[in-house]
Order: structure tokens, then C-alpha cells, then sequence
């Protein structure tokens, strides 16, 4: 089932203002129980829980900073009686 323009916009918010706070303290928490890591190792491990969250929400964030393809008419800041 594939999810409208407009609750892919809610659903991003969502994930963005409560969902990646929660995942960042996780992660760090699991790195922190790991011990003391060199730094080499940590920062490819933080590299990769950086971009982690991203791959099970990706089909939420595509074409959300693009104008509805649902709305009529010309898409918000463009004026319809202007030639240019």
C-alpha cells in the first residue's frame, strides 16, 4: 500500500523530530556499552549508524521537498497570471 503525498509529509516529521533523537541515543548508548573503542574504529562505526536509519525510511523521505503531484493548479510561490 502506498502511502499518499501528503502522509509521507506527516510521516517524515515524524521520523525527523521524534524518531532520530530516540535512534542517536540508542546508537551511542550501544557504542558506549562496547567499551573504549580506538579511534579509528569509532569513527567508520558512527559513519555507518549515521546513514543506518536512513535505508528503512527511504521510500517515506523520496519526493517530499517536491510540489504535490496531487494539487491543481501551479505549485505554491509561482503566480498563474505571469508570462515569464
Amino acid at each position: 500500500m502506498a502511502l499518499s503525498y501528503k502522509a509521507r509529509r506527516r510521516w517524515s516529521l515524524v521520523i525527523l523530530l521524534i524518531g532520530l533523537p530516540i535512534y542517536i541515543v540508542v546508537a551511542v548508548t550501544l557504542v558506549n556499552r562496547m567499551g573504549e573503542l580506538p579511534g579509528w574504529v569509532q569513527l567508520p562505526l558512527y559513519i555507518v549508524l549515521g546513514f543506518a536509519w536512513i535505508l528503512p525510511f527511504k521510500f517515506v523521505f523520496l519526493g517530499v521537498g517536491k510540489a504535490d503531484p496531487d494539487a491543481d493548479g501551479p505549485p505554491p510561490g509561482e503566480d498563474a497570471g505571469r508570462g515569464n
